[in-house]
């Protein structure tokens, strides 16, 4: 080996040598940098998430408030109302038919506490928390099924893991009560399915209606801001997402799909 190979192959070892050190400094800088980044992102994940557990409290209650509302209106107004007017209407001469009408008065009342008793249980607090996600569908049903305007089939697949995860709940029911509320203001529907599917490590939720449905490709910005763009923010929060398919005149589909728990 000549010498010119030889000062060739010491400045070329001398030359690694030196920029070995920079690129391991290199390395740690880019490296500490994208992990300062990924902190940051994770903290603002959360400060994100926790801003929607929030909201969706906020909005569960003011929902709820809504319901009992109209509840105490259109339902528990009308049972007092006629059991009012049954009182009012007994003639004491007629004994046979006095005591039909105090029959009639002391059913309605008797219907009346039924009524009184599940807005109690509605204003116990986070229902999620008391009844489970499975059971507080359920108890929405309910109160859809009163106005008389729709036939709801509930299904429910799988059993629902023991150790559940109650922000997750909140935020999935918070969905089902906007994809009902889109259903009652625009679908024209008189039938709904809702189904619940838990497949490990995954939930399902399915909500289909019967309604008018319309084209997703044609919707114009303000009429996707009618719930469909929070439905699917709100399922992507939690780390899932949601598929929303319709037709005119064949109804619509929305899955939500979230990991669970």
């Amino acid at each position: 080996m000549g010498n010119n190979e030889i000062k060739q192959l010491v400045i070329t070892a001398t030359l690694i040598f030196l920029m070995a050190p920079a690129f391991v400094l290199a390395y740690i800088f880019v490296y500490n940098k994208r992990k300062k980044m990924h902190i940051k992102e994770k903290a603002l994940m959360q400060l994100t998430f926790d801003a929607e557990i929030t909201k969706s409290q906020l909005e569960v209650q003011e929902q709820t408030m809504q319901t009992i509302g109209a509840d105490l209106h259109d339902n528990i107004g009308q049972l007092l109302s006629l059991t009012s007017l049954t009182l009012n209407s007994i003639e004491l001469e007629n004994a046979p038919k006095a005591r039909q009408k105090i029959d009639a008065a002391i059913d309605l009342t008797v219907r009346s506490i039924k009524e009184m008793r599940l807005l109690g249980k509605l204003l116990q607090g986070d229902q999620l928390i008391v009844l489970g996600l499975s059971e507080a569908i359920r108890h929405e049903i309910n109160w859809i099924e009163k106005s008389g305007k729709y036939q709801v089939n509930y299904i429910i697949e799988g059993e629902m893991p023991a150790a559940n995860s109650g922000d997750k709940d909140l935020i999935l029911f918070r969905i089902l009560q906007e994809v009902l509320n889109n259903i009652i203001k625009h679908a024209q529907a008189t039938q709904l399915t809702i189904k619940l599917d838990y497949r490990e490590p995954s939930l399902q939720l399915v909500v289909m209606d019967d309604g008018i449905g319309f084209n997703p490709d044609t919707l114009t910005a303000g009429q996707i801001g009618m719930g469909l763009q929070n439905i699917q923010k709100r399922a992507g929060i939690i780390g899932g997402y949601a598929d929303i398919s319709s037709h005119p005149d064949k109804g619509t589909t929305i899955t939500v799909f979230i990991p669970y728990p």
